[in-house]
Parts: C-alpha cells; sequence; structure tokens
C-alpha cells in the first residue's frame, strides 16, 4: 500500500471529501470523521485514529457525541451540529481543546454537512501547533 499523503487543505476538502475511497481519506494529513445526521460514526481515518489514540474499529457505528469524544457535547460543537443537520447546511471553523486520557489536544475543526456519500457531517480536526517555551 502507498503511503503518499494526499494534499488537500482543510478550506477544500468540502468539495473532495465525498469522492475519497476510504483509502484516499486514510492518506490525509488531518483528522477525518463522518457522521450521519443522528452523530454515528462512519468514517474514520488513520490520522485521526493517531490524534485520537482510538482505532477506527473502536469508534465505527457509535455515537460521537456521547460515545466517543463527550467533551464536544457543548454548544459550540454539537449545538453547530445539530443546527447544521436541521438545516442541511453547515459550514463552521472553530478551534476546540479535546481532552485524552493521555492529555489535551488543541485542534481546529471544521464541521461541513454533505449529502455524501450519505447526509451528513464532515468533521475535519487539523492538531494546533503550540510554540516551544
Amino acid at each position: 500500500m502507498s503511503t503518499q499523503r494526499i494534499e488537500i487543505q482543510p478550506e477544500a476538502i468540502m468539495h473532495e471529501a465525498s469522492n475519497l475511497t476510504p483509502a484516499e481519506l486514510d492518506l490525509l494529513p488531518f483528522g477525518a470523521i463522518h457522521v450521519d445526521r443522528e452523530g454515528i460514526i462512519d468514517a474514520y481515518n488513520v490520522a485521526e485514529e493517531q490524534l485520537a489514540s482510538r482505532s477506527r474499529n473502536a469508534v465505527l457505528g457509535k455515537m460521537f457525541f456521547n460515545q466517543v469524544a463527550p467533551c464536544t457535547r457543548v454548544k459550540k460543537f454539537y449545538g453547530a451540529f445539530q443546527e447544521g443537520v436541521l438545516r442541511s447546511q453547515l459550514n463552521e471553523v472553530f478551534d476546540f481543546s479535546f481532552q485524552f486520557p493521555h492529555g489535551t489536544r488543541e485542534v481546529r475543526i471544521r464541521m461541513i454537512y454533505s449529502d455524501a456519500p450519505s447526509p451528513g457531517v464532515w468533521i475535519f480536526v487539523t492538531p494546533l501547533q503550540t510554540a516551544a517555551p
């Protein structure tokens, strides 16, 4: 299997992610999660496995906001998701702190509503670089 990375910027992904195969999603240099309109995870790439220290097999089919990342169940994140699903339109970018057992991870989130591969929301996760002391 090729380890070549696909060079797609998170800003351009809205038009590209739905056309990528699971193997191509795994080549993205940032986390990519697709959840259905209920928040159930149906796609989860390798970069997100590494960022979250959670295997795809452990999260597929689970509710992202309750079972996988309960820290996201706040207005900024879950509220935006709910509103976007109601409108069938979402393109939000914000910084977020994930609270993992192995430590806090500062990331930039981009959530985009898409009807493909099925109606739901793409959640893209890009780690924020912190300055060295």
